[in-house]
């Protein structure tokens, strides 16, 4: 099966290339150092160092506090951080700047890939989340360089996919793969795949790990006191094409019983911003645009937030939080960001991309699940006009986030048998 993959991944190469050009005629970025995505270009480390994978912002999130604790415990080597999306490279400049060289991951070919490890020579591979490529994962077996799963989920709606080319995915995971899994559900699921279970370990989320930026509250309270003094504020973060309707919609509803509430409206894409703007102008909506330098007047029921690496801020800044992907089947986002900023939470009933925070917070009276725009409002409503118990669910949150920590230990006590000293040994 896996020579059949590698003569589709060569077919499907062109297709890749034309996908790209596409999203370039939006996002010049995705033009910008083309050839990395085939495993050409002049970056490289300047020795054997450690390779990071996150796919876009969300991962490259997730791996700050790992990365930063890679390069204090291990100086030696150099760190390579790659990502797909011109997002995630941006995120890793804005967090890193010079320490780490970023460069965009090779598509799996077999020549791609070997292009790739010819150019940077990583000792240690690590791939966040969920990322199967059979022909890199091969690669990584033939060249005796230690692949970790970190921070590792997969969906049950994944699973049945890959199951469909079992022996692939079998085949894949059977490359000496260590499996640091976000829960036992997931490495249940990794196992059901064919993930060896001397290897396959649960360590937690690394989201809980990730240490708030300094002086982020007190960011979020002058945009609150210079921009919304005295409004009742709520943000919808993360959202997707046909969430941001049913937003607009629920605010509408919390208006009347709060007509000077504000609404920070968050999408998740970059390239769906100008999208949201034209669905507020063709409702009529007043609102002002993170992006032209706007604040939002007083007479505006909607802040339009189309800026990158700014959502934390905006928590801070608000008295409850929506995280989207939730109302549609995307599958969730990090519900674990505004619970760290003792924010009361709310979801919609799609959260399998985090299914066992979702319960924890749950559990703990932390969130709650709405099913439609008509329970979103009417939650809203109640928390905005209930300050005492917007505080009791903000503390429930944070602890949530406090007790679910130090999976960041745990896999860092995985990554230590796997590495040498220094890049000599």
């Amino acid at each position: 099966m896996h020579r059949i993959y590698i003569i589709i991944s060569y077919l499907a190469a062109p297709l890749v290339a034309l996908l790209l050009f596409w999203k370039g005629l939006g996002n010049r970025a995705y033009w910008e150092r083309f050839e990395e995505r085939f495993g050409f270009g002049r970056s490289r480390l300047a020795s054997p160092g450690i390779w990071v994978h996150a796919v876009s912002v969300g991962e490259v999130v997730a791996a700050s506090s790992l990365i930063a604790r890679l390069r204090e415990r291990y100086p030696d080597y150099p760190v390579v951080v790659t990502t797909v999306t011109p997002t995630g490279a941006q995120r890793v400049r804005d967090l890193f700047g010079d320490d780490v060289l970023h460069s965009y991951a090779p598509y799996d070919t077999i020549g791609s890939v070997r292009r790739f490890f010819d150019r940077m020579q990583p000792r240690l591979a690590i791939v966040m989340e969920t990322e199967l490529w059979p022909n890199l994962y091969a690669a990584c077996g033939a060249r005796g360089i230690p692949l970790v799963l970190a921070n590792a989920r997969i969906s049950p709606r994944s699973v049945q996919r890959y199951r469909r080319f079992i022996g692939l995915f079998r085949q894949a995971l059977a490359n000496g793969i260590v499996i640091a899994a976000q829960s036992a559900q997931d490495a249940e699921r990794f196992l059901s795949l064919g993930a060896n279970p001397e290897r396959t370990f649960v360590t937690g989320n690394l989201k809980a790990d990730v240490a708030l930026p300094p002086g982020l509250a007190e960011a979020g309270k002058a945009f609150r006191r210079d921009c919304a003094a005295g409004r009742p504020v709520w943000v919808a973060a993360s959202t997707h094409a046909g969430e941001e309707e049913a937003v607009l919609e629920a605010h509408a509803r919390v208006r009347r019983a709060l007509p000077d509430s504000l609404l920070l409206l968050v999408p998740r894409h970059p390239y769906r911003f100008a999208e949201v703007a034209a669905l507020l102008e063709s409702r009529g909506e007043p609102h002002g645009r993170r992006s032209t330098g706007q604040t939002p007047a007083a007479s505006d029921p909607v802040y339009l937030v189309d800026s990158l690496g700014e959502l934390p801020m905006f928590y801070a800044a608000a008295d409850v939080a929506f995280v989207g992907g939730s109302l549609v089947p995307i599958g969730g986002h990090n519900l674990l960001e505004p619970a760290a900023l003792a924010i009361p939470v709310l979801t919609g009933p799609h959260n399998f991309n985090a299914e066992d925070i979702a319960a924890l917070l749950l559990a703990a009276g932390a969130l709650e699940v709405v099913d439609d725009q008509q329970q979103l409002a009417r939650v809203v409503t109640g928390l905005l006009l209930d300050p005492a118990g917007r505080q009791a669910r903000g503390a429930c949150a944070k602890r949530v986030v406090a007790d679910s920590g130090g999976a960041l230990e745990r896999l860092l006590a995985l990554i230590r048998p796997l590495l040498p000293e220094g890049p000599g040994r």
